[in-house]
């Protein structure tokens, strides 16, 4: 009798689970192009597209610090953004990580099952997150909206859901380049960065008119003010708007991570049919990418969600409390947290708040390091990237390391993949922590998410121009 194991359950929803089949054929560098633009495009046009039934949008926005990194955009059909596909993501790590569901990398069947699991876990949480996004009243009172929209708007969101859940799947597939998640948070992020250095909007910063973009509030305040110092003072420490000491934080963030991506430890290896034909196998300090900070972003990002969900109905609850505390900022209509374990899982945005708050910035500290270590540490033992799986990579391909015998290439792997792993998560930990104190534009995560995704995206260029492929 076969052992039961919980992905089998999978197996009666593989059959009605939405897929984008696998290319039977090389695909063009080109064709790559096209359908990376074309995903692009419908996300963009997604994120632009309001729902349809909605009574009001003056509620507390619970992503309102995370969308920028969540690619979400209020009111809109991308209103969840990548963030159901990237906490089914977290879930389904943890859940293999603790082995309550045992995958074995090497068996085809367990990764089709794991991936279908994820992606019913994707469907689900959407699913969740928007029933909960309609019952909390972020769209009018459930009395106004009626059953009938409220369904609508439930069901525009979920299918919204699904659409990203495919478009990232088709990236994945190989019809085009990197990944969704990594296109669509790279494109909003960047997106944020230009808009507040050249916004040709103005605000009225009670000091008069004054212009959003940092570059451009330079220049119309060095030539419209008559003190010249006291101008460019204001341009570059301005509080209440984009200024350019964040501009500047965030360029010189960008460059250092960039710095670091070239960190990695080259192990010799041999080929064994070919006497004398040698190579190297690269550990980069950064072993899991970005990973970790996606993680990361999942679990807050979900903790904010539930923690103001909460707070907003039962805010005299000794747990609720306990989890977080929330505060509307004056006429934003957003909340901040203020308090509970949500507060201190949050960023001090500059080293003035550092110095008002050391506890806090201490405690955020830490979390960051650590959690991102942890989920850097995680992710290799269910990613296929482990000591072991790169070991049996290694000798499918017919390559030895001189000097050691072939059962001891995971015994030698292991003292180097598991510590750059851990080490390399905390190493993004604490650039983001950086980053944040820096008061760089669109968050430390943020930033870091960019650059390693925008570097991920240069070395697929490289590999493809390796390849012989016509580029333009």
């Amino acid at each position: 009798m076969a052992k039961f194991r919980v992905l089998h359950l999978v197996k009666p929803c593989m059959c009605v689970l939405p897929e984008v089949s696998t290319p039977d054929r090389r695909v063009p560098f080109r064709e790559k192009l096209l359908w990376t633009a074309v995903s692009l495009f419908v996300f963009l046009v997604s994120a632009q597209i309001p729902l349809y039934g909605i009574r009001t949008e003056k509620a507390g926005d619970p992503f309102y610090w995370m969308r920028v990194i969540l690619a979400s955009n209020r009111g809109t059909l991308m209103e969840l953004g990548i963030s159901p596909i990237i906490t089914s993501g977290m879930v389904m790590q943890l859940l293999a990580g603790v082995k309550i569901i045992e995958v074995d990398q090497n068996l085809k069947e367990d990764r089709a099952l794991f991936a279908g699991a994820q992606k019913l876990a994707g469907l689900v949480i959407t699913l969740v997150e928007a029933i909960a996004y309609v019952m909390s009243g972020m769209y009018g009172d459930l009395s106004d909206l009626g059953a009938g929209n409220a369904i609508l708007i439930i069901m525009q969101l979920f299918a919204a859901g699904m659409v990203v859940l495919l478009l990232d799947e088709l990236l994945q597939k190989g019809y085009g380049l990197g990944s969704g998640i990594s296109l669509f948070i790279a494109t909003n992020i960047c997106e944020t960065i230009v808009w507040k250095a050249f916004s040709p909007t103005t605000i009225n910063t009670g000091k008069g008119a004054e212009f959003e973009g940092a570059v451009i509030a330079l220049f119309h305040m060095f030539f419209s003010r008559s003190e010249k110092f006291n101008a460019i003072k204001e341009a570059f420490y301005r509080q209440n708007a984009p200024n350019l000491t964040s501009l500047f934080a965030t360029v010189l963030v960008f460059f250092v991570v960039i710095y670091f991506q070239g960190f990695r430890v080259d192990l010799a290896v041999k080929y064994q049919k070919i006497r004398g034909q040698m190579g190297t196998y690269p550990i980069k300090l950064f072993y899991t990418s970005n990973i970790p900070i996606m993680l990361e972003t999942a679990l807050v990002s979900n903790m904010y969600f539930f923690s103001q969900l909460l707070f907003k109905r039962f805010k005299s609850n000794f747990f609720v409390n306990f989890v977080g505390q929330w505060q509307e900022i004056d006429g934003t209509g957003h909340s901040q947290p203020v308090g509970g374990l949500v507060y201190y899982m949050s960023p001090p945005h500059s080293f003035l708040e550092v110095w008002m708050d050391p506890i806090h910035a201490l405690v955020y500290v830490i979390f960051m390091l650590t959690s991102c270590a942890i989920f850097s540490k995680m992710w290799i033992d269910v990613s296929g990237s482990s000591a072991r799986d790169v070991a049996k990579q290694l000798r499918d391909q017919q390559m030895m390391m001189p000097g050691y015998r072939d059962t001891d290439l995971p015994k030698v792997l292991n003292r180097y993949i598991p510590t750059a792993a851990a080490f390399g998560g905390a190493c993004i930990g604490a650039l983001t922590v950086v980053a944040d104190f820096l008061g760089a534009i669109g968050s430390g995560t943020g930033i870091l998410l960019a650059v390693t995704i925008i570097y991920q995206y240069f070395e697929t260029l490289y590999k493809e121009k390796d390849r012989g492929a016509a580029l333009f």
